[in-house]
């Protein structure tokens, strides 16, 4: 096997952190992966992986290696792709992941732009909690929350969402509003069971976090029910501001303890290749990052 052909094993495995799924990526067998890797190993008369039972880490000398051949195989990539044009037009497909909720409140106007400026891209958009591995998922952009982990992807911040809690103004009007946190013992919620949900509600308090478990009077098993139900008047709700951000325009939805409010969480573009990435990806992040910036939802509540 050629040296480039080690360096692209290596890499796969690299970002999909297990020999087994790099396997599957390339089409290859998971045995014909390990020799690849342990005759790169005794040409290099160095260890780059280091094998469990949960997958494989980098040692210091794989994370170097890694490091320099990503950017070798990214600038043969990039010389193959000007040579045939491919940077000429944005055309094909692109796959956006996004937290839920974030696409019918958020992304979808900014999409539907999109497309019509550049009509030769179909856009895949998906659903994703937490960060994706972009390669591994075959994502070409991701939108994020909360703090990134060290990667290979390029990020580009866009602006900060908050944790708060709301209710419409007719329950206010029926049950008052709340003004500390342990008011919410005499009141109604309304939960969701769908993941990412906890059952207890965060606010801060001086330099401390106090947390309150509110008995809901309602349970829900997607978070877009129980935005519905609390606009209905049931009781307060917990949600992320971008979740309601319609309802919280519109007037029908109402934040309250927001001087209780934790501290914001930071939304991030991610995406491979930077400038050098497919005129698809490239079109796409310079069309929606100002957009997104200047989104209400992302100015949080300050």
């Amino acid at each position: 096997m050629s040296r480039y052909s080690q360096l692209q094993t290596f890499e796969a495995v690299a970002q999909a952190g297990s020999l087994a799924a790099a396997a599957r990526q390339l089409g290859q067998s998971s045995a014909t992966v390990m020799r690849t890797i342990a005759a790169l190993e005794a040409r290099l008369h160095n260890t780059l992986l280091i094998r469990g039972p949960r997958g494989v880490e980098l040692t210091p000398a794989g994370e170097q290696f890694a490091q320099n051949g990503r950017h070798i195989l990214e600038q043969t990539t990039e010389a193959e792709r000007s040579a045939a044009g491919l940077h000429a037009s944005p055309n094909g497909q692109l796959t956006v992941a996004l937290p839920l909720l974030m696409d019918l409140q958020i992304i979808t106007p900014i999409a539907l732009a999109y497309l019509n400026a550049f009509p030769d891209v179909q856009l895949n958009i998906q659903s994703s909690e937490g960060v994706p591995k972009l390669l591994k998922e075959g994502i070409d952009v991701a939108l994020v929350l909360g703090q990134l982990p060290s990667s290979s992807e390029f990020a580009m911040p866009l602006g900060a969402v908050r944790p708060i809690v709301c209710a419409s103004p007719a329950y206010l009007d029926t049950w008052g509003r709340p003004e500390i946190p342990d008011d919410l013992k005499a009141h109604r919620a309304v939960a969701s069971t769908a993941a990412g949900y906890a059952a207890h509600w965060h606010f801060r308090s001086g330099r401390s976090i106090r947390s309150v478990k509110p008995m809901p009077v309602l349970t829900c098993t997607t978070q877009r029910a129980a935005i519905h139900a609390a606009t209905l008047g049931l009781g307060l709700l917990r949600c992320m501001n971008f979740e309601a951000h319609d309802e919280l325009h519109r007037g029908v939805l109402e934040p309250v303890l927001t001087g209780f409010a934790p501290a914001d969480v930071p939304v991030q573009l991610i995406y491979r290749h930077g400038r050098r990435a497919e005129a698809r990806v490239r079109t796409f992040v310079d069309f929606a990052a100002p957009l997104l910036r200047a989104h209400p939802a992302f100015q949080a509540l300050n």
